[in-house]
């Protein structure tokens, strides 16, 4: 971090003068365009390998290390040719011959002398090859190139590599055509040289295939010491000359930790001049094609998921965990006018009942006589980072700097370090998240029960799909489990074209049905028997839900008067509060709140006119939900249809309510009965916050100034959110009020309060501790992908009810291309970047999912890429997902699975070796494979033209031949059959929060397979979209228009 140690010189990350990867890093190995600091990979040692090195030089290389490795087995004088790009010079190496020529490795051997210089820190001496010693430069003819745009960086003459873009070579005509390339190290056209490796290196540590003498290799960690400096050279380039600048002491290695980053001015010294603290791609094309030149092997890709970030861990070790609070970059800028230069959002995720990790609980903190410890200013929460001075008497609050007294039960002794001795026995003192347990003074009334209510559509359509009979069903089985036993408390109402109540009193040995049909005055009969006690009433409850579905089986009233019956339920529950959960099946047809279908006239679709009918038709929906947030009801809509339903109208009850929309399209009970019967169970079993209000406190001279979610704002900064879970997140933008900061750390502290489902009234509060910094370049090191992605997204959706979709798509696309643009003009002063695309290793798949969110069922296309529902509907579970939910949504997984499933039991313990994520691409498809695309909601299962027919048979019996939309996949007596299932069974696993139905999609079966899986391959070019590459070089070329 720049602000942890400010003595500490600044070096490198890696052995690479390029240094650009942290730890983390993915190297990209295949034939084309080398990506970060780890760009060799492995080489076969029949062919010429490539640089071990990702930077693109224009200058000579001069000692032995010019020429890298060398296999004994090739032509002496075909060296790893590389790419020419126009005439240049070459300085040999001082002291030899003109051309080194030798088949054996030019490393140096174990048995050499070592010099006399000093080592590299942590690593053995080095020096070249006897014999060899710097001499004045030499230049030699080279063949003509294509003219390209100026620049490179400038000539490292100690870097162990070859230099990509210059020839080391004479005249090669047979064996290499000259490419037009914006600096480009894509060596496509070496086909007889070094074809295109297969797959895809994940390891981070991926390293150069050499002999066992070379002991320095491409690898995190390793680094090859610098040889001396040769005098300056010119170097006749395209319109003038660049020198060399001369390289200061050798490197030496650090984590990311432990340094100090150089800044975005052009730095002083040479390592700071030298070091590249980002990846790059060469992006050239051949003269004459339409070819990008880009390899699409070499793109950076989320294979393994989204990963926390953890830079501050050891600096802010007492920061809660990222799942609860992601901020888009860990480094504050200190200015308005740096802000001014960061084109991402600044900004959090917040999702403050994450599921706590692994091992770990929040702990309860009961403050009992003394009371909650909050600054009496700012109302800031005690936490781990406020600091206690005057012998333990007073604390000083973290956020506004007031000295506050401590109450004397609170009261402890502080030691030699300033520290409290009873610091262990305080947990509020060291963890980042706890829970306090409110008094009495933090409660408007008593604790609401747990209370659910539950609406239900019982019209034909209803009858006629399974739903009611699914729904009665799924809430008879989950009455155990309702949080809150014995204070929870339940109420039904059905409708059609009337409204139906129960009453429900204990008493009673069979729910009363009323009917009331007077839709334009509403009114509860018996107001006091419509909520019943579950504990109490449990038998008359059993009896109604397992009556229900042969009640209205002969229903054939097709109306649906949604909006009365949702005033109905509203005011049985007005007194209380809780959970409304609404089941509806078809368009409001009745009373207030009735809906008209809309989105079938075709012009208005690419007009100004478009947006509207992705926004409520009808304003009742919305101010109902604000009514129902009022009083402490939150809906959750389940909507089942085969038609338009008016997804964007029936979901702005949950969106302004704090609650979720579950949308089943074409709901048939024996085909999607079992999602709705799992994500239904963990609505009504998940562990729920009631009556909850959440605000977001930040250091002096920030704020937060808007908030994307569901939600309603209750004040600037109050969120009121009736019913809160695990599986809601909310986005928040940042703003600077002050030009200027001037503090070193900025706090951050979430407050949840809310009542817990067992009565008690809690405050759940994360604090984070970030730097403050004066350095561009600094935000974009500690930049995270997936906050920033997910604030992407919500913004970009409601820019969609508001634009045209292609103007969402485009937002999206110009603030890629804006922060991009802006770290690479950081760099550009001090490397000479020519035609490479470059980027911050932390946004390194920024530009991807910018991709995946344009291709997303929320925003792409237009009328006939997606019906209006499912892109409403999408829309508004995209506004609550979490980080790793979103991100997974955007770029799912694809996995094969028939080679596990043929392997012998006793060879598949390793259930993670079939884990490995493929890219989302067409030629991942193998014709011959079963793979499995999971995008948290769904699977698709792809059966492969060329599959083996027994295994179809072993997972399928005799469905393998009939049409796949007809068969539905379910465990068959076979081994092949109980480990596919066994491994869906861990996908759902590792992500609870929603069920995927399986999908099966045979190889070439239209439109199914096409509608299921081929377009959402986000990386292939699907109906005039952009595949990744040409969006990849697209990106580029607006970067470097202003650049």
């Amino acid at each position: 971090m720049g602000t942890e140690n400010p003595g500490r010189p600044n070096f490198p990350l890696t052995g690479s003068p390029f240094a650009a990867a942290p730890p983390t890093t993915t190297p990209f190995s295949a034939s084309g365009p080398v990506v970060g600091s780890e760009a060799s990979g492995f080489r076969p040692s029949s062919q010429p390998p490539q640089n071990t090195m990702p930077s693109v030089s224009s200058g000579p290389v001069a000692g032995p290390q010019a020429s890298g490795y060398r296999p004994s087995n090739l032509p002496a004088r075909f060296n790893d040719p590389p790419v020419i790009s126009r005439p240049i010079a070459y300085v040999p190496p001082i002291g030899g011959p003109p051309f080194q020529r030798y088949p054996t490795p030019q490393f140096p051997s174990a048995h050499q002398a070592p010099p006399p210089r000093a080592p590299p820190i942590g690593h053995p001496p080095f020096q070249p090859p006897v014999g060899q010693v710097p001499s004045p430069a030499s230049f030699l003819p080279q063949p003509q190139a294509h003219a390209v745009p100026m620049g490179s960086p400038p000539s490292r003459a100690n870097d162990p590599q070859l230099p990509s873009d210059s020839s080391s070579f004479g005249p090669r005509a047979n064996f290499q055509p000259p490419f037009s390339a914006m600096d480009s190290s894509y060596s496509a056209s070496r086909a007889n040289l070094q074809p295109p490796l297969p797959g895809y290196v994940k390891q981070a540590n991926a390293v150069s295939q050499a002999p066992p003498m070379a002991p320095f290799q491409a690898q995190q960690g390793s680094y090859a010491a610098p040889t001396p400096t040769p005098p300056p050279t010119f170097h006749p380039q395209q319109g003038g000359f660049a020198q060399p600048p001369p390289i200061a002491a050798p490197f030496g290695l650090h984590s990311r930790d432990q340094i100090q980053h150089p800044g975005s001015a052009p730095p002083i010294g040479g390592i700071q001049g030298l070091a590249e603290d980002f990846g790059s791609l060469s992006i050239g094309s051949v003269p004459g094609t339409i070819d990008s030149g880009l390899d699409p092997k070499a793109l950076p890709r989320p294979l393994d998921g989204d990963v926390e970030p953890n830079s501050l861990g050891e600096a802010y070790s007492m920061n809660c965990n990222p799942r609860y609070l992601r901020l888009t970059t860990s480094a504050i800028p200190s200015s308005q006018s740096l802000l001014s230069r960061w084109h991402c959002p600044l900004g959090a995720v917040v999702c403050p009942l994450a599921e706590a990790p692994d091992g770990e609980e929040v702990p309860v903190i009961n403050f009992a006589s003394t009371g909650i410890i909050r600054c009496r200013r700012c109302r800031t929460y005690v936490n781990p980072y406020v600091t206690f001075t005057d012998s333990g008497r007073k604390w000083r609050c973290n956020i506004c700097a007031l000295l506050n007294d401590v109450p004397g039960d609170y009261f402890a002794q502080l030691d030699a370090t300033g520290r409290r001795i009873d610091l262990n026995q305080r947990p509020e003192l060291i963890k980042g998240s706890v829970d306090f347990v409110a008094p009495t003074e933090y409660m408007v009334r008593p604790p609401m029960p747990p209370l659910y209510f539950f609406l239900i559509d019982v019209s034909v359509s209803a009858v006629r799909s399974g739903m009611i009979e699914v729904v009665a069903q799924t809430i008879k089985s989950c009455l155990d489990e309702l949080p809150g036993f014995p204070r929870t408390q339940v109420g039904f109402i059905t409708f059609d074209s009337t409204i139906h109540f129960y009453n429900m009193k204990s008493s009673l040995t069979q729910p009363q049905m009323m009917v009331v049909s007077d839709l334009d005055d509403i009114f509860v009969p018996l107001p006091d028997d419509l909520l019943v006690n579950l504990s109490e009433s449990r038998l008359v409850v059993d009896a109604f839900l397992d009556s229900l579905p042969s009640m209205f089986q002969d229903n054939v009233n097709m109306e649906s008067a949604l909006g009365p019956a949702v005033k109905a339920a509203f005011m049985v529950m007005s007194q209380l509060g809780g959970k409304l959960l609404i089941f509806q099946n078809t368009m409001p047809s009745l009373g207030v709140g009735r809906l008209k279908l809309r989105g079938d006239d075709l012009r208005v679709y690419g007009t100004d006119k478009e947006h509207a009918l992705r926004t409520p038709e009808d304003p009742f929906y919305k101010n109902m939900a604000a009514e129902c947030t009022k009083y402490q009801i939150g809906v959750n809509v389940y909507a089942f249809s085969d038609k338009y339903i008016d997804i964007a109208s029936l979901g702005a009850l949950a969106k302004y309510s704090g609650g979720q929309v579950y949308y089943y399209p074409s709901f048939q009970s024996a085909s999607h009965g079992e999602k709705l019967r799992y994500e239904l169970a963990r609505d009504l079993t998940r562990e729920t916050a009631w009556e909850a209000v959440m605000r977001i406190r930040c250091g002096k001279g920030i704020r937060f100034t808007s908030y994307h979610g569901n939600f309603m704002l209750r004040s600037t900064d109050l969120l009121a959110l009736p019913a809160v879970d695990c599986d809601k997140a909310y986005g928040a933008q940042l703003s600077l009020e002050e030009t200027l900061l001037t503090s070193q750390t900025v706090y951050f502290q979430v407050a949840l309060l809310y009542t817990a489902s067992c009565g008690e009234r809690r405050i759940r509060v994360h604090t984070a501790a970030v730097p403050v910094v004066t350095d561009l370049g600094e935000m974009y090191r500690q930049a995270d992908t997936g906050a920033i992605v997910s604030l992407f997204a919500r913004l970009a959706i409601e820019k969609s009810l508001s634009h045209k979709l292609e103007d969402a798509r485009s937002s999206v696309q110009l603030r890629v291309v804006k922060a991009l643009r802006e770290f690479r003009n950081l760099y550009a002063v001090q490397h000479r970047l020519g035609g490479r695309m470059i980027y911050p290793e932390s946004l390194k798949l920024l530009p991807l999912y910018g991709l995946a969110l344009s291709k997303s069922a929320a925003l792409r296309g237009g009328y006939a890429d997606v019906q209006l529902d499912d892109r409403c509907a999408a829309g508004f579970t995209m506004m609550a997902l979490p980080v790793k939910k979103m991100l997974k949504l955007l770029y799912p997984s694809l996995i094969r699975v028939d080679e596990y499933l043929l392997k012998p039991s006793a060879q598949t313990d390793e259930f993670k070796n079939i884990m490995k994520r493929l890219p989302l691409t067409a030629e991942s498809l193998d014709s011959r494979g079963l793979y499995v695309y999971d995008d948290g909601f769904r699977f698709v299962v792809w059966f492969g033209r060329m599959l083996s027919p027994d295994l179809a048979m072993d997972l399928l019996g005799q469905d393998a031949a009939a049409e796949f939309s007809k068969v539905s996949f379910g465990k068959h007596d076979s081994e092949m059959s109980r480990k596919l299932m066994g491994v869906l069974r861990k996908l759902r696993e590792s992500d609870p929060s929603y069920y995927q139905l399986c999908n099966l999609v045979r190889q070439g079966e239209q439109p199914r397979e096409g509608f299921f899986l081929l377009t959402n391959l986000v990386e292939d070019q699907i109906g005039g979209t952009s595949g990744y590459s040409e969006w990849m070089v697209q990106i580029h070329r607006q970067v470097q228009q202003n650049a």
